[in-house]
């Protein structure tokens, strides 16, 4: 498994926008496809997007649409997730994962990523 660390979660209002960040312990973090998802309680956890390891190709959750940017920086060992225009729906708490090697990038199942961080909050309000 590969070391995921999530970063950035926090509590904002319906509009804002939030960073959230996952640092990989691990020298081979470029090697991997990456992804975010979300969970609340009570739901099984969701895709939000993914990249693949170079970074050329990203695939987002129909409910991102344009709001949120996948992004990762591989010199860094450095995964983003730009979210603007938060609303309440995303009101969750999110993860970073590392696919099982020889995955494909668009593959939305979280049964295909194996490595995962231990979450982020973060919380939208009215």
């Amino acid at each position: 498994q590969v070391p995921l660390v999530e970063s950035g979660g926090g509590l904002v209002q319906a509009g804002d926008s939030l960073r959230l960040s996952c640092a990989a312990s691990t020298r081979t973090f470029s090697s991997y496809n990456m992804g975010w998802f979300r969970q609340t309680p009570g739901k099984e956890r969701e895709f939000v997007a993914a990249i693949s390891w170079r970074g050329s190709m990203t695939y987002n959750a129909d409910f991102v649409k344009s709001r949120f940017t996948i992004s990762r920086d591989n010199a860094k060992n450095r995964l983003y997730l730009q979210m603007n225009s938060l609303e309440p729906e995303d009101t969750a708490v999110y993860y970073c994962a590392a696919q099982i090697p020889g995955g494909s990038t668009s593959d939305r199942d979280s049964n295909q990523y194996n490595s995962w961080g231990q979450g982020t909050q973060v919380t939208v309000s009215s």
